[in-house]
């Protein structure tokens, strides 16, 4: 791994925080989402004084570099060199929240020692979409969750029949069956859902894309009301987990 030592314990992890908790009167326990070492918990000892230089670096969404000593059952952040707050979030509520969202899906979907390195890209380009006014909240939900299933290896099939592979004939999706299911073998589907061409070509752009590019088009409003509709099936039949900080989102829009 990539990691540089400046002493025999001490390692620099970049990340973004995911997520923070109180720990005695003083300190944090600090879970963050690395290129390293995938996801890891550090303790931040003092962070919460007024005075302490990681006070700030240890929020949800802080992303950069973090330099701590590895023990042998844990690791305590020394200090930290933060290239982007992301401080635009903590000014929109609702912004705020789908990012919370976002961060609570990548601590449910990492590991430590795995390697996380597209799951924290996506997050990050996420997080840069988030504070872009030309794309709506929801379309970046939906495109982030679609992307996180393919790098998890739960993507839908988008581009020919689940069942035989036909490309040309008339098709419905069906997010049990994995994907789209062609005239032909549609017989048995319980789920099906005649989408838009739009709303494929979306999913199909989604899937096919690098991070980098997933963030730079929009949809009509039919085509995201479609959308929704598939991913609210689709994170019910893989991920089938209720996020709290999406609860909440909800009962705000």
């Amino acid at each position: 791994m990539a990691v540089e030592r400046g002493s025999v314990n001490q390692i620099v992890l970049t990340g973004m925080v995911l997520s923070t908790m109180p720990v005695g009167e003083y300190d944090r326990r600090v879970v963050i989402l690395t290129k390293e070492y995938g996801k890891i918990s550090a303790f931040a000892k003092g962070s919460r004084r007024p005075n302490s230089p990681l006070v700030g670096a240890v929020n949800p969404f802080s992303f950069g570099e973090f330099t701590m000593y590895e023990g042998r059952t844990s690791y305590t952040i020394q200090s930290a060199s933060i290239s982007n707050y992301f401080a635009e979030l903590r000014r929109d509520m609702i912004g705020a929240y789908y990012g919370f969202y976002f961060l609570e899906f990548a601590d449910y979907y990492t590991k430590e020692f795995n390697d996380e390195r597209e799951m924290l890209k996506l997050l990050y380009q996420t997080m840069r979409a988030l504070t872009n006014p030309h794309i709506s909240d929801r379309l970046i939900r939906y495109i982030f969750e679609l992307k996180a299933l393919v790098i998890n290896g739960q993507a839908p099939q988008v581009f020919q029949c689940v069942t035989c592979g036909d490309k040309d004939r008339q098709s419905v999706f069906s997010a049990v069956k994995g994907g789209i299911v062609c005239s032909e073998c549609v017989a048995g589907v319980i789920d099906d859902m005649v989408l838009d061409n739009s709303t494929l070509y979306s999913m199909q752009y989604i899937e096919s894309s690098s991070i980098e590019k997933l963030y730079t088009f929009t949809v009509t409003e039919k085509v995201l009301d479609e959308l929704g509709r598939v991913m609210g099936r689709l994170m019910e039949v893989y991920v089938g987990r209720k996020f709290k900080s999406l609860e909440i989102l909800e009962t705000l829009l």
